[in-house]
């Protein structure tokens, strides 16, 4: 893990403006989307009531939320493009010196997934703790024993995220192992040789997709669990109709993005593995 974290440190540091600019808009867009579900049902009372003028604070919000995630893509991409130009000149270089063509292109490509990590996922791995976070801390706020649901979900993935990243990790060696001699494979082109190489990928990527299917699984247990009980208890007393929508909102809002998790631990176990291969 440490080769990973230091790579993405460097890069973090040669292209800090760049990145600052970037997840400043990301960090903001967050937030609104954080507090929309509040301004939601402050709408839908206002609806209720006939008040015409609150109502439309929602739609103004919408079209600022809107407004900066066009402009955080517009600033990804121009950001993005260039860090990687710059990744993987150093990459391929640095590469020569030890080995072949071949393995400097694969070396490139490898390197391509630590710029993927800034530019996709870790816009979505912030996305999802302010989802996650904010979610259960707001579900505190206004309905709390389903914050306390909540977060006794979020407390038991937490325990047991350690030994789930272990097998990532060996998952994604093996992997890794197939891909960084995939060219010199090819190369040789001899028929046997690729069949067990395809093969092997093949069985690894489905192992890989099982696991990411069975936690989709799990996570669909405890969340139906999650979303039973605060209907219940929601139906247990009277509320408005503006606290139901806010409540559900944020129950989504913290499925969703504890859904985004496995796939987001699968690629830091990805990284960690590529930082112990590739030399930017």
């Amino acid at each position: 893990m440490a080769d990973a974290v230091h790579t993405l440190k460097q890069i973090a540091f040669a292209h800090r403006q760049k990145l600052l600019a970037t997840f400043t808009l990301v960090a903001l867009e967050n937030v609104l989307f954080l507090l929309y579900p509040l301004v939601g049902s402050f709408a839908v009372n206002a609806v209720l009531a006939g008040k015409m003028g609150h109502a439309l604070v929602y739609a103004a919000m919408v079209f600022v939320i809107w407004a900066v995630g066009s402009a955080r893509r517009a600033v990804d991409t121009r950001a993005f493009v260039r860090i990687y130009a710059d990744l993987a000149v150093k990459a391929i270089m640095n590469e020569k010196q030890k080995g072949t063509t071949s393995s400097a292109s694969a070396h490139a490509n490898l390197a391509r997934q630590f710029v993927a990590f800034f530019e996709e996922h870790l816009p979505i791995l912030i996305t999802a703790t302010f989802s996650i976070v904010g979610a259960v801390a707001m579900l505190l706020m206004i309905e709390f024993w389903s914050g306390v649901i909540a977060l006794l979900i979020l407390l038991t993935f937490l325990a047991i995220l350690p030994r789930y990243m272990q097998k990532n990790d060996r998952l994604y060696f093996k992997l890794n192992n197939r891909l960084e001699n995939e060219v010199n494979i090819i190369e040789r082109s001899k028929n046997n040789e690729l069949n067990k190489h395809y093969d092997l990928l093949s069985k690894i990527r489905i192992a890989i997709s099982n696991r990411e299917a069975t936690s989709f699984l799990l996570i669909g247990v405890v969340l139906a669990i999650l979303f039973g009980a605060t209907l219940a208890i929601l139906a247990s007393k009277t509320v408005q109709a503006g606290h139901i929508y806010a409540v559900l909102t944020y129950l989504w809002g913290f499925a969703m993005s504890l859904d985004d998790m496995p796939r987001l631990v699968e690629k830091f176990s990805e990284l960690k593995d590529i930082g112990k291969r590739v030399d930017v």
